[in-house]
């Protein structure tokens, strides 16, 4: 059944899910959990956060530079992974009602060889601002291209 990004509540829901999130760089499998969080809001398709402990020993590491504030998550840190700069975030220290983000992090579909929820390949949210995945059960129209930034 498909999902509608435009049923997704704002603010955003965090909700555990039982499906296997893998990411994938220069033949490697760097992530491989069944442990992920999805961050749910309206007009973005989900972005998934698994625990560190699922992500490859060596494969974070921390980015220096800009960060960037969510007014529901709080202040990002970025991670350069397999020489992608700035290609997956955490939340160290998340906002009231985010706290469960603590100890996970996500990444951008778009700067790897493979991401894919349940085995299927997910398209990248258009914009590579906002990071989310798309899946075949998941439906738009998205934020994040020319012209959608005031939605």
């Amino acid at each position: 059944m498909a999902e509608s990004v435009w049923d997704y509540p704002r603010p955003p829901r965090v909700e555990a899910t039982s499906r296997r999130i893998t990411v994938e760089a220069d033949g490697v499998v760097l992530v491989d959990s069944s442990n992920a969080l999805r961050v749910l809001e309206t007009s973005h398709p989900p972005v998934y956060y698994v625990p560190v402990a699922d992500v490859r020993d060596g494969a974070l590491n921390p980015s220096g530079g800009r960060t960037t504030v969510c007014e529901y998550k709080g202040m990002a840190a970025y991670y350069d992974v397999r020489g992608r700069p700035r290609s997956a975030w955490s939340y160290p220290d998340p906002r009231p009602g985010f706290e469960a983000l603590r100890g996970l992090v996500a990444f951008y579909p778009s700067r790897f060889d493979r991401c894919a929820v349940d085995g299927e390949v997910v398209r990248a949210q258009e914009g590579d601002f906002y990071g989310g995945w798309i899946t075949s059960d998941i439906v738009g129209p998205f934020k994040g291209g020319p012209g959608t930034r005031g939605w």
